[in-house]
């Protein structure tokens, strides 16, 4: 007897995951399905042989057990000894002979007895069936049903909503597993004999057109907690696609933009405000008052500040969320001089240029000059 390689025969890597196991078994067993290939001996041999990898590796318990079978047969084991570790003996697992399912001695040997499949019982503990012709196909999805996708989507929020958190209606677009099928795409017309439900013939799920998903439209609540940043994602456990049992959902990713604020820029969890000032504020020093997004404060502008003096509110900027201290709220001064000045005004700047050349003040640009 071989080892059979059934991640070989669904061609997917070891690693793979329930999901990538799942679509992989959906789009072969569509391509090789007798009810499309009518009277090939060829894809209904190849057909068997995708249900039964399929039956191991989308289960988890016996996916563990056949990893583990697979190194210790190349390891070297003695069939003996690996049939005595992982199958024990068929008359305690009382299966008899009569497995009518079309499946390889390999896969009787090591998983027929006592792993949950009903022997020409109809439907075992997993949900598979058992029967003649085309009985190793789960048209239901019962049998090792993979989780449904998960789902990415944006919310945009304002700084202000991000200082104090807020609740957000979303309107999402998903792709569910179909119910009808189960996510198989298929479905399936049954007749029962004695004991036996037998699986006379399938065809593409009507709702579905037989991909196996179908859209669904769906409201959510969001609360946004306070401390988020752009980009920052939030994690709704089961609130993705839809599968066949509420364990088996995938999860909502959701992405968190902010909006742009006029006035305010966000860098990292700091929040910076270009704060204009009169170049005689800036001069003689002045308390201004300076527009933050939960109201205003009370500034002072020390004498002889310059365009791009940083005044800094310590964690006043974004709230701390996890390991993540809070940001500081930062105004950068942007000095102004003024345009309408009236003739008095005028005139009393012409004396501040007089009386500041007659005291010898350097010219601002003479160190610029002498780079030339």
């Amino acid at each position: 007897m071989e080892f059979r390689d059934y991640y070989k025969t669904l061609g997917v890597e070891r690693n793979a995951s329930e999901a990538e196991i799942k679509s992989a078994f959906r789009k072969l067993a569509r391509k090789y399905h007798p009810d499309v290939n009518p009277n090939n001996k060829a894809a209904e041999q190849r057909f068997k042989e995708i249900n039964e990898a399929y039956q191991v590796i989308g289960d988890a318990e016996k996916r563990k057990k056949y990893d583990q079978l697979g190194a210790d047969w190349e390891r070297g084991a003695s069939q003996e000894d690996i049939f005595r570790q992982y199958a024990g003996a068929r008359a305690e697992a009382g299966t008899g002979g009569g497995f009518g399912g079309g499946f390889s001695d390999f896969f009787e040997r090591f998983f027929a007895g006592g792993g949950g499949f009903s022997m020409g019982g109809g439907r075992g503990r997993r949900g598979f069936r058992t029967g003649a012709d085309f009985t190793d196909f789960d048209f239901g999805g019962g049998s090792a049903a993979a989780r449904a996708p998960d789902l990415e989507a944006e919310v945009t929020i304002s700084l202000r909503d991000a200082m104090h958190g807020a609740k957000r209606r979303l309107e999402l677009t998903a792709e569910d597993d179909c119910p009808q099928c189960g996510g198989t795409g298929m479905v399936a017309h049954e007749e029962k004999r004695e004991k036996m439900r037998v699986i006379r013939s399938a065809e593409p799920c009507p709702r579905c057109a037989g991909r196996g998903t179908i859209p669904a439209r769906r409201t959510l609540e969001v609360t946004i907690p306070p401390g988020m940043t752009d980009g920052d994602r939030i994690r709704l456990k089961g609130q993705g696609g839809r599968g066949p049992r509420a364990e088996l959902n995938g999860d909502l990713f959701l992405t968190v933009r902010l909006e742009h604020q006029p006035g305010f820029t966000v860098s990292g969890r700091d929040i910076r405000v270009e704060l204009p000032v009169w170049d005689y504020e800036a001069a003689l020093g002045a308390e201004v008052v300076a527009p933050t997004l939960d109201g205003r404060v009370s500034l002072k502008i020390p004498a002889g500040s310059q365009t791009g003096r940083v005044m800094r509110l310590r964690g006043r900027g974004i709230p701390a969320r996890g390991k993540q201290p809070a940001g500081d709220l930062l105004f950068e001064l942007k000095v102004l001089a003024p345009t309408d000045l009236s003739d008095d005004e005028r005139h009393l700047m012409q004396q501040l240029a007089e009386k500041r050349r007659a005291r010898g003040v350097p010219d601002p640009r003479a160190d610029l000059a002498r780079e030339l």
